[in-house]
């Protein structure tokens, strides 16, 4: 089967998110129109294969795509990558329950941490807990919440959206516009087969993204988000110097030395870190696409280059803000959101820095859990 994205409704998604960014940021999630745009290009299903009703994308154009979201609006290219990377699990459910939850959503989200707890009865799991960073959930149709459960399974719940409590706890410095607050549910009965068992369980879709690792699928994501807000960034500090005139200056910001030379070298950063992020992504997509499992090496290569993407990106919005001088501080500026948000991104689990303990343990051949890698 073909992916479906449409190149026009992509653009107008993008115009849209450009153009609601302020708002989102004011309001501390999306605006509906962004929402409305983003799943009519499909922009909120990505991950979802064409066999369960979704545009089934692959994950080079998924980053792709998302990169170009975020570049219009951090907060938007997040929430793009959340709900897609979310609607990946669907491969673990039966296909005419994916299809019953994930095929018919506009948006999903929530967390794979097992912050709730589960006590199965019967054909049920009864979920009680409360989790974080539930970026965009407040626009979705199902949640989905990790939960450790009584018979010793931990668990990804299903949620419908009508069983969640929202709090509002999304007060940050950065990503304002996502809407990541805490959310929780109490005592809900969630079917069996509405739940998955992320490390453990097999797909039950014969697709390509049915061999591709689901917390790596995460992990390329977010740094996509960083690549986009850190483009945003360098051309933001083009734009501003080209007109503006320091003080004590009689040349243009553009002319001089020091803006050129720090231009030129987070440029090298930005497409360095962007070139070691799509390699390793093709290289092992090339795997999945042959049939055979994405093996450790290419799982690995492939978090050691979004966690780099995302700790460069962040350099270079802080490169971008210190060039352009006190313009940057002033809430009016698109660079001091972008360094905002671009350091909210190195937060992720999936792009930490201490991450990197982790994968050095397999280039020193050092005995390592690849489960969540």
């Amino acid at each position: 089967m073909v992916a479906t994205i449409r190149e026009d409704l992509v653009k107008r998604a993008v115009d849209v998110a450009l153009s609601g960014a302020d708002l989102a940021e004011e309001r501390r999630r999306l605006p509906e129109e962004t929402v409305d745009a983003l799943a009519e290009a499909g922009l909120l299903q990505m991950c979802l294969p064409v066999e369960l009703g979704g545009p089934g994308v692959d994950p080079l154009t998924t980053i792709g795509l998302i990169e170009r979201v975020a570049y219009a609006d951090g907060a938007a290219g997040w929430c793009s990558m959340i709900s897609s990377t979310t609607a990946s699990m669907s491969v673990f459910l039966e296909p005419d329950v994916a299809r019953e939850v994930f095929g018919s959503a506009r948006a999903t989200g929530g967390v794979f941490a097992p912050n709730g707890k589960g006590v199965v009865a019967g054909s049920d799991v009864v979920v009680t807990g409360r989790w974080q960073w539930g970026s965009g959930t407040q626009h979705c149709d199902w949640v989905v919440g990790g939960a450790r459960c009584d018979d010793g399974v931990q668990r990804t719940c299903v949620f419908p959206a009508s069983m969640v409590e929202f709090h509002d706890t999304w007060y940050t410095s950065g990503m304002r516009g996502t809407g990541s607050l805490d959310f929780s549910v109490d005592a809900v009965a969630v079917p069996l087969e509405r739940t998955v068992d992320p490390v453990r369980q097999k797909p039950r879709v014969d697709a390509p993204i049915s061999a591709f690792p689901n917390f790596t699928l995460l992990g390329i994501g977010v740094a996509a988000v960083g690549l986009g807000v850190a483009r945003r960034a360098l051309d933001e500090l083009v734009a501003l110097a080209g007109a503006k005139t320091p003080q004590f200056s009689s040349r243009t910001l553009a002319a001089s030395g020091f803006a050129q030379t720090e231009l030129a070298r987070a440029e090298a950063v930005l497409r360095s870190a962007r070139a070691f992020l799509h390699e390793a992504v093709e290289s092992a997509w090339g795997e999945a696409v042959e049939g055979r499992p994405v093996g450790v090496e290419r799982r690995v290569e492939m978090r050691l280059a979004a966690m780099h993407a995302a700790s460069e990106c962040a350099r270079v919005a802080d490169t971008a803000f210190t060039v352009a001088g006190g313009s940057a501080v002033y809430d009016t500026s698109v660079l001091g959101r972008c360094l905002r948000d671009a350091h909210v991104v190195t937060q992720h689990i999936m792009v930490a820095p201490k991450l990197a303990e982790t994968l050095g343990k397999h280039y020193m051949g050092v005995e390592l859990d690849a489960s969540m890698i």
